[in-house]
């Protein structure tokens, strides 16, 4: 006769066993649960956020040059004229100006970049110490230079001067060398602003490195801001230099801003 207290134990230990192995299962399962759920979270987001981006870039493509094309075929217009046709041709430069400043920021807000700067004020070339300061710390040293008295620029236009140089120390971080250096050189005139930024590397003549490229992608790149510069009436120039490195030039006139 098999005593009472065997018979429990018998019983009561695979029990124990069973019901600890269902509550890990469970466990388990509750675990997968919520990381699936998280995923699922993030590949919403990161489709939310990629179809964003494609809309700031379509509109950007279509609106932003063909507004940039009238500003600039209003400009050359009113050379030609005077009296109330140039006037009117002046408000119409100065409002397709305004529409594209504010057309990018709208774009910022749709799709803000990487280091945040769209969802904040429009950078200007007072915070060209941040910029300066970010781009030193990701391993490109650079020396600024400001020349002529600095003076108050319209929103738009300084805006613009901002994203030229950020756009040609990005570029020289992300192709130049492990040992370049970088130098921006601001000169306020008294008709124009000039904007020059250069860096170091390999000379065009020893046949070695790689041309720096323009970036295309959305129509932010250099080629994006020869027309922003030219919806100024500047001009942007942006190639390798004989000695070694990579040059950006940008004028923009002041009596047009």
């Amino acid at each position: 006769m098999v005593p009472l207290w065997v018979v429990v134990v018998l019983v009561a230990v695979p029990c124990g066993w069973a019901l600890r192995e269902r509550r890990r299962r469970l466990r388990d399962l509750g675990a997968r649960t919520w990381n699936l759920e998280r995923e699922r979270e993030s590949a919403a987001r990161q489709a939310v956020e990629a179809e964003r981006a494609r809309v700031a870039r379509d509109l950007h493509d279509v609106i932003s040059h063909s507004v940039s094309v009238m500003v600039v075929q209003a400009g050359a217009a009113r050379l030609g004229t005077d009296g109330e046709t140039g006037e009117a041709l002046r408000a119409v430069e100065r409002t397709g100006r305004e529409a594209m400043t504010e057309l990018r920021h709208l774009l910022g807000v749709l799709a803000p970049s990487a280091d945040g700067d769209a969802l904040a004020p429009q950078p200007t070339l007072a915070r060209l110490g941040g910029l300066v300061d970010r781009i030193a710390f990701a391993g490109l040293p650079v020396e600024v230079t400001v020349s002529g008295e600095p003076r108050d620029l319209p929103a738009g236009l300084d805006a613009t001067a901002y994203r030229v140089v950020q756009e040609a120390l990005t570029n020289a971080l992300k192709h130049g060398a492990s040992d370049a250096r970088a130098e921006v050189r601001v000169s306020y005139g008294t008709r124009s602003l000039r904007l020059e930024v250069l860096n170091t590397g390999p000379s065009v003549l020893t046949g070695t490195g790689t041309p720096q490229p323009e970036h295309k992608g959305g129509g932010r790149g250099l080629a994006g801001l020869r027309e922003r510069v030219a919806v100024y009436g500047g001009d942007l120039d942006a190639r390798r230099r004989l000695g070694g490195g990579y040059r950006v030039r940008a004028r923009l006139p002041l009596e047009r801003a």
